[in-house]
């Protein structure tokens, strides 16, 4: 097993860890990118066959390169996004090792910086970077019993509606991954329970301009923590088809059946909160703020957009709604199959430093670790809303290097000569 030594060590060749490279490298930084699969690997085996990025290309980009065969306003399927990744640690000569995975991380003792333990062996860092993100473990929460029947599986597992067994199908959750899988199972003709919890709901355009632009131009991607109560509410937001906003009621109209949250299961009946209509309202709300916003703003600047008073009209309540249903029997509804569209857990069992708070999450302020060296990118609000996404994470990734960069000149400095 081989070792060698770098200034800094980064666990992850997605966007996070390609980011990070190239703000390195343009600082002259020695540094090593580990990735124990492929570059943006869970865009290619972690989602499914049709999904697109949430965000049109002229937005969800890294500045220095644009898509190709995407048109700026249009949205990049699964495949041309990791291909845009590979493509850009190339561009950037980004020093990325795949196949390599990190099995530990220590801080060394009597000198400075890690120990990087590897499947090919050892390297020693004055630095390292989490960079593998926050979808590293699915949670599928422990309600239904894995005998109880119907096929479960995460939807990081889900591919296309032909990998499922006949009949109905339940999915669990109604963020972006949720209700895009929901209504791609309906359209195939299968029918279909959608489980909806709290969520943000933006609309996909106004005005002419995509939702990316209106949070740009009325500095809500800047926001640097979520509202209070919704750090982990999800964004029902789609790309598919060209791009559209997602709108419960027209996935009644469609045959998609409404339920509130998920919430226990016994005797093979499954039972869900009354709180689907003050879910959908709360998502409206969101929606319809939104757009008093950004009428407010072209109002304020004098902008020559078209108005669309149909977009605040939103009809009345399917009556999966307005009465729901609150119990469902598994086998009498024939649901042969769940997917659950709850979420991923982070996994840093690898880094065995004291960078965590008491309940397991990194501890830091903007990627920079209490832990003193270590630093995390890539997560969720990790100096701003815009963190999560490609473009967000590049500044997120500049800033951390800034840091880097930093004390590096701090530590190279040349010791002063003794003194007699």
């Amino acid at each position: 097993m081989s070792s060698e030594e770098t200034e800094v060590v980064i666990v992850g060749a997605g966007q996070a860890g390609v980011a990070m490279s190239e703000h390195l490298g343009a600082h002259g930084v020695p540094h090593l990118v580990l990735e124990r699969d492929r570059v943006a690997e869970r865009w290619r085996s972690e989602r499914w066959d049709s999904l697109v990025a949430n965000g049109p290309a002229w937005h969800d980009r890294f500045p220095g390169m644009e898509f190709t065969a995407v048109a700026p306003d249009g949205f990049a399927s699964k495949e041309q996004v990791a291909d845009y990744f590979v493509a850009y640690a190339e561009k950037i000569g980004a020093p990325v090792r795949c196949g390599v995975e990190v099995t530990s991380v220590r801080r060394h003792t009597g000198r400075p910086g890690f120990r990087v333990e590897t499947s090919q062996g050892s390297v020693d860092a004055r630095f390292v970077v989490a960079a593998t993100g926050p979808f590293q473990r699915p949670v599928i929460p422990p309600v239904v019993p894995r005998d109880a029947g119907p096929v479960q599986l995460h939807s990081s597992g889900y591919r296309n509606p032909r990998q499922l067994p006949e009949g109905a199908v339940l999915v669990v959750g109604a963020g972006s991954s949720g209700v895009q899988i929901a209504d791609e199972l309906r359209r195939s003709g299968r029918r279909v329970v959608l489980s909806v919890g709290p969520h943000d709901r933006p609309p996909r355009q106004y005005r002419g301009r995509d939702f990316c632009w209106w949070l740009g131009v009325l500095g809500l991607w800047d926001a640097q923590t979520p509202p209070q109560g919704a750090e982990h509410v999800t964004i029902a937001v789609s790309g598919a088809r060209g791009g559209h906003t997602v709108d419960f009621r027209s996935l009644a109209a469609t045959g998609v059946e409404l339920v509130g949250m998920t919430t226990s299961y016994e005797d093979g009946v499954l039972r869900f909160a009354p709180d689907l209509a003050a879910n959908i309202a709360l998502g409206d709300e969101k929606y319809l703020g939104l757009l008093r916003a950004a009428d407010a703003y072209v109002e304020r600047n004098g902008l020559d957009l078209p108005e669309e008073p149909q977009a605040h009209v939103l009809g009345p309540d399917p009556r999966c709604v307005s009465e729901p249903r609150l119990a469902l029997d598994l086998a009498g509804a024939d649901i042969t199959s769940i997917v659950w569209a709850t979420g991923f857990a982070a996994d840093y069992g690898w880094l065995d430093v004291d960078a965590f708070d008491e309940h397991g999450r990194p501890d830091h302020r903007r990627g920079i670790s209490r832990e003193p060296g270590v630093y995390f990118l890539g997560l969720p609000w990790l100096s701003r809303r815009g963190s999560s996404f490609i473009w967000g994470v590049w500044h997120d990734a500049r800033y951390v290097a800034d840091h880097i960069t930093t004390r590096l000149g701090y530590l190279n400095h040349p010791l002063a000569p003794n003194q007699d």
